[in-house]
């Protein structure tokens, strides 16, 4: 019993610590902050999550593996793209889905080339035919490799209308 004790208080002593050490932000910063992740859905059954990035190739010649998770029905409701752009908005490249993968959950589809230096930042996100772009998806580097990041919906939303984009799903 102590010595559950003892563990415990180890535990809590540095987070108390911490937690009067944190620098205090003013109502208004923080009622910002709940009002821009309020904007953002974190709910992954309702949206294209990218799940997972893989790179091979060589520099300016990319090809790009994507592992999506999203919640198809078929062609009403599924995953019609995955694309990667950089900080500035610009699409790079764009992998058409053609069908719904209603029974193959998750999926990885791969595509390139992709034009960039081993050092440029890009991020990396899926799309639904009828809900749109979600907010979770990959950023990072092919130097460094990729993380999740949270991203609103609207940021860069003119790509959703920027070629090449699907025509029809097959099943």
């Amino acid at each position: 019993m102590r010595f559950s004790i003892f563990i415990l208080s180890s535990l809590l002593i540095p987070i108390l610590v911490s937690c009067q050490k944190m620098d205090t932000t003013s109502e208004e910063e923080a009622e910002t902050t709940i009002e821009m992740f309020e904007e953002i859905n974190t709910n992954e059954d309702e949206q294209a999550v990218v799940t997972a990035v893989s790179v091979s190739g060589s520099e300016n010649n990319y090809n790009f593996s994507v592992t999506i998770q999203s919640p198809d029905t078929g062609c009403d409701q599924y995953a019609d793209w995955w694309e990667v752009f950089n900080e500035e908005g610009e699409l790079l490249y764009r992998r058409i889905l053609s069908h719904s993968h209603v029974n193959e959950q998750p999926f990885t589809r791969s595509g390139g080339p992709v034009n960039i230096a081993k050092d440029t930042r890009v991020y990396i996100r899926a799309h639904m035919n009828n809900l749109g772009y979600g907010s979770i998806l990959q950023a990072g580097t092919v130097e460094d490799g990729f993380d999740r990041e949270l991203l609103r919906p609207d940021e860069n939303a003119a790509l959703e209308t920027t070629a090449p984009l699907p025509k029809d799903c097959a099943f």
